[in-house]
């Protein structure tokens, strides 16, 4: 789970659109200019060429590393980490309403969240349509403190929304971003028919004969918690390389 229940609008409500003229006065994004991805399940003709975890489909493409986090109290997988070309990307799907979706309300929670931890956050047009900026503290491998940048991006799909968060040289508008941004249109979100309350996590799983391998942490920093804070992700279980 993650974020908050909708509440009313606030005096901070306000300011924070304020911030982000690139929103509409109704606080909804402009429409896309083209197809976004990721895929519902139901537009695949068939998974040959895909990693099954469960929730997620991964196309494989040469170079990608394909990494599970796990939840250390329940010691399931709880987010999927995709690396490329020295960028990184968390993936989490959740269940979303039919009758709408969730990015304008949870990029709100997310900005102000933010705010309360001096994170710095600014809206701009991406993409995959509003996007978050943002930096944390860290300590560089000499020693000295400075920052990490991070991209947060929702996608509102049928009944799912994903949230991504590019890290590394995928925080920023360059190459190295824009061939992660294609891996993450190419996932494919198998929902289910199973009734979920929206904001629930779908689940991941870990496909058979993988081995999971523990990774060192990227400059200590805790993995983002399923309880609405916000911190940067950090390395999990490394369990395949595909390509």
């Amino acid at each position: 789970m993650f974020g908050r229940k909708k509440k009313k609008p606030t005096a901070q409500d306000a300011e924070e659109q304020q911030s982000a003229p690139e929103e509409r006065q109704d606080g909804t994004a402009e429409p896309p200019g083209e197809p976004q991805g990721p895929l519902d399940v139901s537009q695949l003709e068939n998974r040959d060429g895909y990693l099954d975890l469960g929730a997620l489909l991964v196309r494989a493409r040469p170079g990608l590393g394909v990494r599970l986090e796990v939840d250390e109290r329940t010691q399931r997988p709880r987010a999927l980490a995709l690396d490329l070309a020295g960028g990184s990307v968390q993936v989490q799907a959740f269940a979303a309403p039919r009758s709408e979706g969730l990015w304008d309300e949870v990029r709100r929670e997310l900005v102000q969240s933010l705010r309360t931890g001096n994170g710095e956050p600014t809206v701009e047009e991406g993409p995959f349509g509003l996007q978050v900026l943002t930096r944390f503290p860290a300590t560089a491998s000499d020693g000295t403190q400075g920052f990490r940048l991070a991209r947060f991006v929702g996608i509102d799909g049928p009944r799912w929304f994903v949230r991504a968060v590019f890290t590394g040289t995928a925080a920023v508008t360059a190459e190295p971003a824009a061939a992660l941004e294609q891996v993450v249109r190419e996932l494919v979100v198998v929902r289910g028919d199973r009734p979920m309350p929206p904001r629930e996590l779908l689940p991941l799983t870990v496909p058979e004969g993988s081995v999971r391998a523990a990774a060192p942490p990227q400059d200590g920093a805790p993995a983002q918690p399923q309880d609405g804070a916000v911190r940067p992700p950090q390395r999990g279980p490394e369990i395949t390389e595909i390509g």
